[in-house]
Parts: structure tokens; sequence; C-alpha cells
């Protein structure tokens, strides 16, 4: 008789396989449910026929994440979201969850024939200044959030870019300038308001369904929708920062630089940086937009940078929402995103440094029209994994060690380049994966809201952790909806 662990496996492949096959059969009934979510919502339903459809099926920011919805319906309430997706779980309907749309990956926040929820409407921001919250809902957009605070000269844990959509960061994990201090965006979720498949609205917190709240935590989209974010806040207005310009013959100096910035043995945590490089660009160069979240003029803790040249400056003292809004993104139609994480070493750097210049991959990206090659490197202490740990901890499975979340972008502008531009990145990064494994510095963990889609990001959570995030899909989700369902996004492994 089989072991109790190969039977759950087996019921779990058996429930997996048959929400595959009853998605697969409702796909055509997708157009005709459509008719009738119409006649429901009849202001919130868009089909093909409609004229805002194509506005609203191309509203994601990168084109490789645009598609072709059987329809796109936009919830104004919860009790609207609740009863599309009960609609949507009993007539096996596959469909995709978008906030802000901006995860290039695609399918991650649009679908093809299926019916996209599009989150816009639920767009929430108030601040709470006796328990210090602020309630927001996914559709909001990280500058809309802080525009809000900033009347109260409070901020939250959020994105770096004022674009960026709240849902999608948040349950991919989210880097904020405030992590050393707070840990990542999702640590500061004081409570989840989600909807489940079958429909049910449950709130998820430290004393209410305390294993979702930890789940959610860097899970993605596989347990439900969110509808509302409560997240603490913290008093940080006014900062000096901005953005520092250098040339890429600099690169040398600025790796090393990161390196130094890297290794202090008290590192500032009211200090942080993103550090970029248009290798393919000469005219960009290197960019490394830093911010003191403090009014201090010129703090130590960037001492290391201070002695390099720079083409352009703008650090200042200014509010934290005004240096966010100097983040540079190329204005490109198509992107794609690979992640990794290593710990810093001055040989490691180097070999880096050599790759994203001279490597083949390199010359192919540039090869493309428009084609571009950013990469990023984001420091990140043991400050910050303290400060998750602190919060009730999360999924993620993040060693306690200074650490740096790599990512190559890579951005270009017609579609029958995708698959090159695709291919090089990957190959570039699977280089510099191996050189980072050469020096012993390579870590398992891969930024969610940094990586392509196909990376299996939550396969590097670590076998405990995803062992507990399948118990808790069991839980909360047993018919594995947002499994087989919702096909976008980056699934728990089987």
């Amino acid at each position: 008789m089989p072991g109790r662990g190969l039977r759950q496996a087996l019921l779990w492949l058996s429930c997996l396989i048959h929400a595959m096959l009853a998605a697969a059969t409702g796909l055509h009934n997708a157009s005709a449910l459509c008719q009738s979510l119409s006649a429901t919502f009849r202001n919130g339903t868009h089909l093909p026929s409609y004229g805002d459809y194509l506005r609203l099926s191309t509203e994601n920011w990168s084109a490789t994440a645009w598609a072709k919805p059987a329809c796109i319906i936009q919830p104004r309430k919860t009790k609207d979201l609740q009863q599309v997706v009960r609609t949507l779980t009993s007539q096996n309907i596959s469909f995709a969850i978008r906030s802000g749309g901006h995860m290039p990956s695609p399918g991650a926040a649009n679908i093809d024939d299926g019916v996209l929820v599009d989150m816009s409407s639920f767009r929430e921001v108030s601040y709470n200044a006796t328990d210090n919250t602020a309630r927001v809902g996914p559709g909001q957009t990280w500058g809309g959030v802080y525009a809000h605070l900033d009347e109260y000269n409070v901020t939250v844990v959020g994105g770096r870019v004022l674009e960026v959509g709240v849902g999608g960061l948040v349950l991919g994990c989210g880097l904020s300038y405030l992590s050393d201090l707070y840990g990542l965006a999702c640590d500061n979720v004081v409570n989840f308001e989600v909807v489940l498949a079958n429909g049910s609205l449950v709130h998820a917190n430290e004393g209410s369904n305390p294993d979702l709240w930890w789940a959610l935590k860097g899970g993605g989209n596989n347990f439900g929708i969110v509808t509302a974010f409560t997240l603490s806040t913290y008093p940080i207005h006014q900062v000096w920062g901005g953005v520092k310009v250098y040339t890429n013959n600099q690169l040398p100096e600025l790796f090393s630089a990161m390196l130094q910035y890297q290794s202090a043995p008290d590192k500032d945590p009211y200090a942080n940086v993103i550090f970029q490089a248009f290798t393919t660009n000469a005219s960009v160069g290197a960019v490394l937009n830093m911010v003191y979240l403090k009014p201090e003029m010129s703090p130590a803790a960037f001492n290391p940078f201070y002695s390099i040249p720079t083409v352009n400056d703008t650090t200042k003292i200014q509010s934290l929402t005004e240096m966010i809004s100097g983040q540079m993104v190329p204005p490109l139609p198509r992107f794609d995103w690979f992640a990794t994480s290593f710990k810093p070493s001055a040989s490691l750097y180097k070999e880096i440094e050599a790759l994203v210049t001279a490597a083949p991959e390199v010359g192919t990206i540039a090869s493309l029209t428009s084609g571009s090659l950013a990469l990023a490197l984001q420091p990140i202490s043991t400050s910050v994994i303290l400060a998750s740990n602190a919060r009730g901890g999360n999924a993620l499975g993040l060693q306690e060690v200074n650490q740096t979340w790599f990512a190559l972008d890579t951005a270009y502008w017609f579609s029958a380049d995708d698959e090159t531009a695709h291919n090089a990145t990957r190959g570039l990064h699977a280089k510099i994966e191996s050189k980072a494994r050469k020096y012993g510095k390579h870590l398992p963990y891969q930024f969610m809201n940094d990586a392509s889609y196909d990376q299996h990001v939550i396969e590097h959570y670590g076998t405990a952790n995803v062992a507990k995030l399948k118990a808790v899909q069991g839980k909360y989700d047993p018919g594995l909806v947002f499994q087989s369902l919702v096909p976008g996004g980056f699934k728990i492994p089987k």
C-alpha cells in the first residue's frame, strides 16, 4: 500500500490533471460566458467588439504582455469580483489577473481567449494615523500611493518606479528603498483581503489565516485575488538623493565602488542604491540611483562613489517621491528580464563587467532594432532579511548574508525579435550564473519581480518552503483553480 506522502502526491496530481482537462474543455465556452457577464456587469465588461477593448487589452506596460482575451471584466466592488470568480471557477474558464500590468512576461497579467480580470477599479488609498497604516487597492500605482501619503509626511515600503502597480509588486515580494530598515514590501503587509477560488472573502494576517498571510508574501497569484492591502507606514518624507550618471568607460571604478559600499561592516540602513549600466548605449551610460532616507547632504555611506566624476548629478534634498520620479526607463515597447542572485566579490564583479560589455550575446541584442541591454546591481544587506524575519517572515527562503540581486533588462522594438532577444539574454544570464558558481558565490534565490517567464522562481525558495506553499494551496484552493485556470505568472512546482 503506498505511503501517506505518495498518496498525497497522487491526489494532488489527480486534482491538477482534472482541473487542467476541465480548463481545456472550457476554453471554447469563454466567449459565451463573456456574453453572460456583459449582461450582468454591463458597464464593467468589455467584449472584442467594443471600442475600448483594444486599448484595454494592450494596456500592459510591455507589448510582450499584450494579448487577446475573450473579454475584459473590470469589477467595481468586492462582491462583484466574488461573483466573477465563482462564475469563472464553476464554468472552468481560464483567466488572468491584472493589477498595474508592469510585468513583461507573456500571460502574467493578460491572456489569449480566456477572461482578463482587470483590477484597475480597486484604487483605494487611505491613511489611518491611529495605527500608522494605509489601506491600498491592488489597482493603484505606487505614484498614486506616495502622492496621497505625502500629504501626511509618511510613506510605505513600496516600489521604486512610480508607474508600477501595487498588486504584482507586493505579491512578488517587492524591493524598496526602505528595505534595509523595514524589510521587503510583502513583509509590511499587516493584512491581505483576499477573494478565494470559491468566491469567499477572507482576511490573512498574523492572527487570522496566518499560513495564508505567510504564503502571500512572495507566493504570487497562486492563492486568490487580493482586493486590499493594509500596509505599515513610516514617517519618512524629505530625503537626500537623486541620480548620478557616468560613462560606460567608468564601469571598473563603479563596480569597485559598489563592492566597497556593500562590504561596509556596519552599513548605514538609511542608505540605498540601484546601479544600472546600459552597456549597448554609450549615450545613456551608467546610472546610479541613490537615496539617504534623511535630509542630510552627502552622507558618508556613499563615500566610495564621491571621487568618481559624473556626467550628470541630480542629488539634492527633496521628497522621496520626487527622488523616485527620476528612475530611468528606456522608452521602448518590448522588454524581457532575467534575475539571479549571488554574494558580491571583486573577482565576480570583474567577470560580470567583461561579460556585459563583450559577450557575443550583447552584440546580438545590440543588433536588434533599438536593441538595448541594461544590467542592474541591487545590494541586499543582512538587515533586509533580519527585518523580514522580525515581521513574521516570508516564503522566499533568503539566506542571511550580504547579497546582490542581479537583473538583466533587455528592450527592443519588434515582436519578430522576441525569441532572439529572449535566447540572447538567457544565454548571458547563464554565463553570469556560471561565473558566480565558479567563485562559490551563487545563491539560489530569484527575484520574482525581475524574473523572465521561463525561470522557475518559486522552486528556488527551497524544498521546505515549497512544501509549505503546497500545503497552504491545498487548504485554500483545493481545486487548484489558481494553479490551472490561471496559467500565467510563476506557479508552485508540481
